[in-house]
């Protein structure tokens, strides 16, 4: 269903817009539907790349040991005596399952143990799960610095609060306590009154409590809930997990003895492999691995998967066994079993039939014999239809992002800052490519890089960008050019044939790093770093193929006294710069527009004659409903309006795993479940533009009420198109007239409209989808806008 009814009343006053469509301002980009893949371990791994197994060389450690009584969302939890320690982490989380509390007091002694961001309690939690912001509940925490305490909300997205000043010594013992009644929260440090607040939303009047870090170590201890007059210390005790790699579970059936270590000497890929030893008895032992979440995989009746593994074993009596399983490891709908392993690393390749359909199946690796055997680097993935084009992609993700109507994709953001993102570790054979400590994942692999990024663009028909790190070395990036773009005649053409791609990609927009100098504040020797950077990599880049675009991607900071002569040494270099807006406020497309004529102002100050332009590589915000498609509108509205100022504006993020939101960004535009794929209003907003963009810029004017609105035109001057954005809760009767635009003779109108916070869901997955109508009348016609709704009307003669 799509909603276009009117429920808000209507505005007794007539808007009229004025088109005059002989007088062209300015041409459009044909780049301007973009969008933005920045987190290849959730994106990317469990999403658009069809690799069914989340954790698949064994890079991530041991799990804490469970807590009796507590459930662990993320990080590393431990009991050392009387206390309770968890390292650094972004939003781990420790949640209570014996206490609702709506009424009561709860209280815990914190003491940090390093510098870092905050750490504390939470209150009236409910619907954890993995993720920063996968919650439910209030959040009150300590600075790792003791001068504030920060007090947030969280509905599987973060609304800060209150920041309030405190004074506290950080590495003492501090008792951080919070009370419940009457409908308010009292916050309490070291039994100081420091700040109430109202509990006026209904969603959080109760619910479990917990602790939680972000990015900082803590110790906490005397966990205390006082109900009814009676305070409790909840008991802090330990179980020692089992010694497998933190994204896999044991099996063990029947009665067997057995034992399992993560081997940090003798890996075939990264620094860990799993081994698993059948000690004695009868039954299995073996590993299972549920994908991205342990969310399932899905697997239908008749369906084919591929898979290979690398294994090696000692006194093995008998063979290994790959199968897919119910979650439970009661049914078994696909097995085979794996021989001749021998006591030197191979590589094992299997096929398995599913001879039954489940959504939430696992992956199984298991022993039934006596032996010893050791396991890394496994892969699953579909076959056939399953793939996108023949290539090792969703195709059902790969389909939506081509129905959507992007032009533009990309690749990058924080992901590549960290030491470890580089080039030339994520070509050839991709058990091979070595992991590394990510930004969003600590435990990142190069399954999916920069060239199977490539490929996947070139198959979509999509412009691709992708950013490198900035710490490429001159060589390194010469090197990628000729590989990327030279002929097969070159050393490095030879090398991207080899690896089964001989016709060059013909790569031309590659941002130079990524929010560069935004996260340790203006300084000037940040800037300059940046420029001694870009400089060394343009010269090496540039003398490979002159026809690559580099986008500067220094942090757009107009009042900075360093922006000037940051842009003096890249004009002329740098044929973008990197700006990314946010996006989630109905009033964001002003605000855009505001900031993208101040850059061309200054741009054209500092140097009359400049060709520096802008690429917005990143459309940011914390939404992914109605609302934020409205944000997205209005902006695509103002970077129309700048004409071909600007290359692209590319929405993040592209895909999101439903109810997985661990780097606190909730804003992906089509969504995903192991079965299930569809999109979100921004995702219908985005194609709606696409699918009716006019190349010119025209001038128009609204009179007499509040609506966002561009217009467009055909090359040939036979297609009219405005867009129209109404971010208020009234409808809008719309009079619009034309001028140098004859002998209209079809009008249509498609329209996506719907409450702010409305978005689709997998039950409901098309609750807001565009609405389409034709009329066959004057080109003066009134239209009724409803409120809070993007309508493109389309003009033909």
């Amino acid at each position: 269903m799509g909603y276009f009814v009117c429920a808000f009343g209507v505005q007794n006053e007539k808007i009229a817009v004025y088109v005059h469509a002989n007088q062209v301002k300015a041409h459009i980009t044909p780049w301007l539907y973009g969008s933005c893949i920045e987190d290849v371990n959730h994106e990317i791994y469990g999403g658009l790349y069809d690799q069914k197994i989340f954790g698949e060389s064994f890079e991530e450690p041991i799990p804490s040991a469970e807590i009796v009584g507590f459930t662990t969302y993320e990080g590393q939890w431990t009991v050392q005596g009387a206390a309770l320690l968890v390292g650094a982490y972004p939003g781990a989380k420790l949640i209570n399952e014996s206490e609702q509390l709506a009424s009561g007091t709860v209280e815990v002694a914190m003491k940090m143990l390093g510098s870092g961001d905050n750490a504390g309690l939470l209150l009236a939690v409910s619907k954890p799960g993995n993720g920063a912001d996968n919650f439910y509940g209030y959040e009150i925490s300590l600075t790792a610095d003791g001068k504030k305490i920060i007090i947030g909300k969280h509905k599987h997205d973060f609304e800060h609060l209150k920041d309030i000043p405190v004074q506290c010594n950080p590495y003492a013992w501090n008792r951080l306590k919070a009370m419940l009644h009457n409908g308010k929260i009292k916050i309490l440090l070291n039994d100081e009154p420091v700040y109430a607040f109202d509990n006026d939303d209904p969603a959080l009047k109760a619910g479990k409590i917990g602790l939680r870090t972000w990015n900082t170590s803590v110790q906490f201890r005397d966990l205390k809930v006082r109900k009814d007059d009676t305070f409790r210390t909840l008991p802090l005790q330990a179980v020692p997990p089992k010694k497998i790699s933190n994204q896999w579970d044991a099996v063990e059936t029947g009665q067997v003895k057995s034992a399992f270590a993560l081997d940090t000497s003798h890996a075939y890929h990264g620094k860990q492999a799993q081994m698993m030893h059948f000690v004695s008895g009868k039954g299995m032992v073996g590993i299972a691995n549920a994908s991205l979440n342990r969310w399932g995989i899905a697997v239908k009746n008749g369906q084919r998967f591929q898979g290979r593994l690398y294994l090696r074993s000692t006194h093995l009596t008998g063979a290994v066994t790959v199968a897919l399983q119910s979650k439970d490891g009661m049914k078994t709908y696909a097995k085979q079993a794996v021989r001749g392993v021998s006591s030197q690393w191979q590589k094992f390749s299997f096929e398995l039939h599913s001879d039954a359909e489940d959504a939430h199946a696992r992956f199984v690796v298991y022993l039934d014999q006596p032996g010893q055997v050791w396991v890394d680097q496994v892969t699953l993935m579909g076959t056939g239809d399953e793939q996108f084009k023949g290539l090792p992609y969703r195709n059902d993700i790969g389909q939506a992002m081509v129905k959507q109507g992007l032009t533009f994709l990309r690749y990058g953001g924080t992901m590549v800052n960290v030491p470890g993102y580089r080039f030339k570790k994520m070509i050839g054979d991709a058990d091979k490519r070595p992991p590394y400590t990510g930004h969003w994942n600590r435990y990142s692999t190069n399954g999916f890089g920069i060239e199977d990024f490539l490929k996947f663009c070139e198959a979509a028909g999509f412009v691709p960008a992708f950013a490198i790190n900035i710490e490429e070395s001159p060589q390194d990036m010469a090197d990628m050019i000729e590989y990327l773009n030279g002929p097969v005649t070159s050393e490095w053409g030879k090398r991207r044939a080899a690896n089964g791609h001989p016709k060059p990609y013909g790569v031309k927009y590659i941002g130079v790093g990524n929010e560069e100098v935004l996260f340790n504040g203006d300084r000037a020797d940040e800037y300059d770093h940046y420029v001694e950077r870009f400089l060394l990599l343009y010269d090496a880049m540039k003398g490979k193929d002159p026809s690559v675009s580099l986008v500067s991607t220094a942090w757009w900071r107009p009042e900075s006294p360093h922006m000037e002569r940051v842009f003096h040494a890249l004009d002329g270099k740098a044929a973008y710069w990197d700006f990314h807006p946010w996006a989630d406020q109905l009033t964001s497309g002003k605000e855009v527009r505001k900031e993208l004529q101040r850059m061309r102002e200054l741009f054209l100050k500092w140097n009359p004659n400049t060709t520096m332009k802008c690429a917005i590589f990143e459309e940011n915000g914390n939404s992914h409903n109605m609302q934020r498609a409205l944000g997205h509108v209005t902006v695509q509205n103002a970077v129309r309006s700048m004409g071909d100022f600007v290359l692209t504006s590319c929405a993040a993020n592209a895909l999101q795993p439903y109810q997985q939101n661990d780097n606190g960004w909730d804003q992906g535009q089509i969504f995903f479940t192991p079965s299930q794929v569809w999109g979100m209003p921004p995702y219908y907003a985005q194609q709606m533009a696409a699918a009716n963009h006019q190349p010119l810029l025209v001038a128009s004017e609204v009179h007499g009420g509040e609506l966002d609105v561009t217009a467009t035109r055909s090359e040939d001057g036979k297609t009219l198109v405005l867009h129209v954005a109404n971010t208020g809760a009234l409808s809008k009767p719309l009079q619009v007239q034309i001028d140098g635009f004859d002998s209209v003779k079809k009008m249509k109108t498609i329209t996506l409209a719907g409450p702010l916070t409305a978005v689709n869901a997998p039950d409901d997955p098309e609750k807001i989808i565009p609405v389409e109508q034709e009329f066959h009348e004057v080109k003066n016609q009134e239209q009724i806008i409803p409120p809070y709704s993007y309508t493109i009307l389309v003009y033909t003669q």
